[in-house]
């Protein structure tokens, strides 16, 4: 599974920069999160176990959703280093 678009043969795909597949990471995390946590609502299964289940997989969307705000963080990040920093041009 790929993030990446295909392309016509003999032609190189894009590749996202390091922030861009940072994104699409978070992306793909958030996309899991929001389908853990609508599957760990839906859960119709009764017993003793179900409410153990219900807990754990709502833990690993709230993981899921914590991982996709630090990419995302990150990503923000690697765009301001490739900003040039205010005065660094002063210097002559």
């Amino acid at each position: 599974m790929t993030h990446l678009p295909a392309t016509p043969r003999g032609r190189r795909p894009h590749r996202p920069g390091p922030a861009e597949g940072l994104r699409a990471h978070s992306a793909a995390l958030r996309s899991h999160a929001e389908r853990l946590r609508s599957v760990a609502a839906d859960l119709e299964r009764r017993g003793p176990d179900t409410d153990p289940l219900r807990v754990e997989v709502s833990a690993l969307a709230d993981r899921c959703a914590v991982a996709a705000g630090g990419l995302t963080l990150a990503a923000v990040q690697l765009d301001g280093r490739r900003r040039p920093r205010r005065g660094s041009d002063d210097r002559t």
